[in-house]
């Protein structure tokens, strides 16, 4: 075998160096490649490696010495875990989860019905009972009582059933009855969401929009922007519909009905939902 001596390659000062072995150890000495070239190196007693092995070396001398010797890298990836090991954990960082995917959208709702409630019935006397005007109050030296005016929205609403709504518009026109100025009726919420055969189930109010009567004071005709838990309440199933009462004789107001006008009381109801 070469003697390390022999070589040009000086490697004082260097403390210990790294060698790969080229054979095992024979009588206390194998053959390593430090740097490429092919050297002497005896090994301390005891010390068992592979060809292809790392050897720590350190020099006393001129000789050079096998301290301890650590495998190489292996040359496969290692076994996969047998079926019923634990999962092997990851200590990296895990992936963000996925943003939800948000849809939004609109839904037109024509109403089901559009009726007036007057003396204890529904009239009959304005046209169709699912689809006459709407009245609010009480006609100046009528003798007949307060009218309430209705429109339902079936169950077409519930089709956005678990969507937020995020805006709810109604489109309404007042017609001619009473005085000419800007009138305001007060809308209230129905449970109902289909004509019963007795008086609707009211609940929250808001004021109306400012209306004039048709070809002599405007705006006649509007869509109007309800509260949004309104639009909610109604694609909830909590609430059905929509009405316009007071308890008073006064503002008396005539709104459109489907039979008046195909867009009475459409209901618009804007949305989005997250998934």
């Amino acid at each position: 075998m070469a003697d390390f001596a022999d070589t040009r390659v000086s490697l004082a000062g260097q403390g210990t160096i790294e060698a790969v072995a080229v054979t095992t150890a024979v009588s206390g000495a194998c053959l390593a490649s430090i740097g490429g070239i092919q050297v002497t190196v005896r090994t301390v007693t005891g010390l068992s490696f592979s060809v292809g092995d790392k050897l720590l070396i350190a020099r006393r001398g001129s000789t050079y010495w096998a301290l301890a010797a650590y495998s190489a890298a292996p040359a496969l990836p290692p076994t996969p875990p047998a079926a019923g090991d634990p999962p092997v954990t990851s200590l990296g960082d895990s992936s963000p989860p996925p943003k939800p995917t948000t849809t939004t959208g609109s839904l037109v709702c024509t109403p089901t019905a559009t009726s007036t409630w007057r003396d204890g019935s529904w009239r009959t006397d304005t046209g169709s009972s699912t689809s006459a005007d709407t009245f609010q109050g009480k006609y100046g030296g009528s003798s007949l009582g307060r009218n309430s005016g209705f429109a339902f929205y079936g169950s077409k609403p519930r089709s956005l059933s678990g969507a937020t709504v995020t805006k709810a518009t109604v489109r309404l026109r007042r017609l001619t009855s009473g005085d000419y100025g800007k009138r305001s009726p007060t809308l209230r919420l129905v449970s109902q969401s289909t004509r019963p055969g007795g008086f609707p189930t009211l609940n929250e109010s808001t004021a109306g929009p400012a209306l004039g009567v048709q070809g002599h004071v405007s705006p006649s005709e509007v869509t109007f922007t309800l509260p949004t838990s309104w639009g909610q309440a109604i694609v909830d199933g909590s609430r059905g519909g929509l009405c316009i009462t007071v308890s008073s004789d006064d503002p008396y107001i005539r709104l459109a009905g489907r039979s008046s006008w195909s867009a009475a009381w459409t209901l618009t109801l804007y949305w989005r939902r997250s998934s």
